[in-house]
């Protein structure tokens, strides 16, 4: 199964070790899922984890790391398509990403952004809870 996790749940898996978004962090290292990202999300959460309020509330090396594994261990899609759905023009990215990379799911913490779409062609947008709950990890 093919997932896009939206870059808000990569930074606080960070930040809440033992939280829902990081055993879906630790899911996918376990090869549960196919991660679907882009130079785009991977730059994006580069920046997040330096801006000053975040970079206090996270482990340095941590970040480092998991910016490492998004490069070299997830489908890294160069090319986006144009996607203008979002309530929030920042998050078109993530529909593109999924069509791009075929996803089955975007899962995501953004309930006034992608999560009221509960859809985006067939593609299922759901909360962190929702996708541990499909992949069998309560």
């Amino acid at each position: 199964m093919r997932v896009v996790l939206a870059t808000n749940l990569l930074v606080s898996a960070l930040i809440f070790p033992s939280g829902p978004t990081d055993r879906l962090y630790v899911a996918w290292k376990e090869q549960r899922y196919a991660l679907v990202t882009s130079r785009e999300q991977i730059e994006e959460f580069r920046r997040i984890t330096r801006y000053p309020r975040v970079k206090k509330l996270i482990d340095a090396s941590a970040a480092g790391t998991m910016y490492n594994q998004l490069s070299a261990l997830s489908t890294v899609l160069a090319d986006l398509p144009t996607v203008d759905r979002s309530a929030d023009p920042g998050d078109n990215f993530l529909l593109a990403m999924v069509e791009a990379g075929e996803a089955d799911y975007l899962v995501s913490g953004d309930r006034a952004g992608v999560l009221v779409l509960g859809q985006h062609g067939r593609t299922q947008i759901l909360t962190a809870r929702s996708m541990l709950k499909i992949l069998g990890i309560e």
